[in-house]
Order: C-alpha cells, then sequence, then structure tokens
C-alpha cells in the first residue's frame, strides 16, 4: 500500500514531467498565414516576434512589397569601402514571423565586408556583379580558414554564428545579394565589438588577448569609438 506522501511526491512528479512534455511541444513555425508589422500600434497582448500583428482585414499588397533594391549603395561613407542595404520586416512589415531576411552588399574597388558573425543566421550569398573573396573560419580549436573566390552567379553559404567576411578583388563595383534564415539575424563586426565596446575593455586585455602594444590598442580604441 501506497503512502500519503508517497502518492503526493508522485503526483508532484507526473504534473512536472507533463510541464516539461509541454514545453517541448511548442510550435517553432507561424500559427497564421502572416502577421504583417503594425508599427503604429503600441497595443502589447498581439506581439509576435517583437512585432505587432496588424488587423488581417487592413493588410494589402504594399504590406509585402518594397522596391528600390536596384539602387547602388554608398560605399564612399565608410573606411572599408562596402554597403548593406537590408530587407527586414522594418522594410516590408509582412515579413514579420517568416524568420527571412535579404540584404544588398555592394563593394567598391577592393572593398572589403569586414569580419563579423550573425548570431541567430546562416548565410547564403550570390555574387551579381564582380569577383569576391569569401572566406570563414570555423570554431576552436580548429579555425580553418575556409576560403574560394567567387564569380557573377556563384553561391557560397556561411553557417551560421561563425567569422566571415567578403572582399571585392576587382577594379570596378562589386553587388551581392544575401539570404539570412531570421527575421533579426544579428550582426557582431569583430573590430567594431573587440575595439569599439561601450565601455571599453581594458586596454591591458585587448593588447594581452591579440599580442599588441598597449598604445597601438588605444591607438585602435580612439578610430573605433
Amino acid at each position: 500500500m501506497v503512502s500519503s506522501s508517497a502518492s503526493m511526491i508522485l503526483f508532484i512528479c507526473f504534473i512536472a514531467s507533463a510541464m516539461t512534455c509541454s514545453v517541448f511541444a511548442t510550435d517553432n513555425n507561424p500559427l497564421q498565414d502572416f502577421c504583417v508589422a503594425d508599427a503604429n500600434n503600441p497595443g502589447i497582448l498581439l506581439v509576435v516576434n517583437g512585432l505587432v500583428c496588424k488587423d488581417p482585414k487592413v493588410v494589402t499588397e504594399n504590406d509585402f512589397f518594397t522596391n528600390g533594391l536596384n539602387v547602388a549603395g554608398d560605399t564612399s561613407s565608410n573606411l572599408v569601402g562596402s554597403n548593406v542595404t537590408t530587407v527586414n520586416a522594418a522594410r516590408i512589415p509582412g515579413l514579420n514571423t517568416l524568420g527571412i531576411t535579404l540584404v544588398r552588399i555592394d563593394f567598391a574597388p577592393w572593398g572589403i565586408n569586414a569580419p563579423h558573425t550573425h548570431p541567430r543566421a546562416t548565410e547564403i550569398l550570390t555574387v551579381i556583379q564582380g569577383t569576391l573573396r569569401v572566406g570563414f573560419v570555423t570554431s576552436n580549436t580548429e579555425n580553418r580558414h575556409i576560403t574560394k573566390v567567387l564569380n557573377v552567379g556563384d553561391v557560397f553559404v556561411f553557417p551560421q554564428g561563425l567569422i566571415h567576411y567578403q572582399q571585392n578583388i576587382g577594379y570596378g563595383n562589386a553587388v551581392a545579394i544575401a539570404g539570412l534564415n531570421s527575421q533579426n539575424p544579428g550582426v557582431i563586426t569583430i573590430a567594431n565589438a573587440v575595439f569599439g565596446a561601450n565601455q571599453d575593455i581594458s586596454a591591458d586585455i585587448l593588447a594581452k588577448a591579440f599580442q599588441l602594444n598597449k598604445n597601438t590598442v588605444k591607438d585602435l580604441q580612439k578610430l573605433f569609438d
């Protein structure tokens, strides 16, 4: 015969098990046809993936549309010679909850898209114009550098979270289109994050980590401020 205390323990274990199953049974896919982002709605009850859903009855074709991706980005406004034009839910409200982002990357001659990571997305890139050298680095401890030269029509994949880059190795402009499997892929540009952190990482730490002179580190921190 089972005691009342033992019965209570079994009951609690059963409830905990049921709750655990419920947690792992969630549906990661959209549960409606669409959830067009409504930037004018301050409400919080209809928030899905961070953005409020517009009433489906007032959705129009323009909620799923944008233009201007044929316009080259300004590559002269920074020192690296590249420009990223992003198409996400802020630009196409109908992308909200669908888990994708599109970017156009313009490169000046010998311009780079500096080493960076996307913590929440894998990226697939297609060269539209010019010739790019691309690459990514695998995780510790191998740190293998996988690199390739791409021409027009070539496609390359950068796995989620890994440091990667692109460089225009031609004397003319280059253009690439990339897709990312997240509504908010995130971008961590390595040099900006390390040397431009707010607040500064100790110069002692960075000097030892990068095997640099401390004054060089301080100069880099001023550059990325």
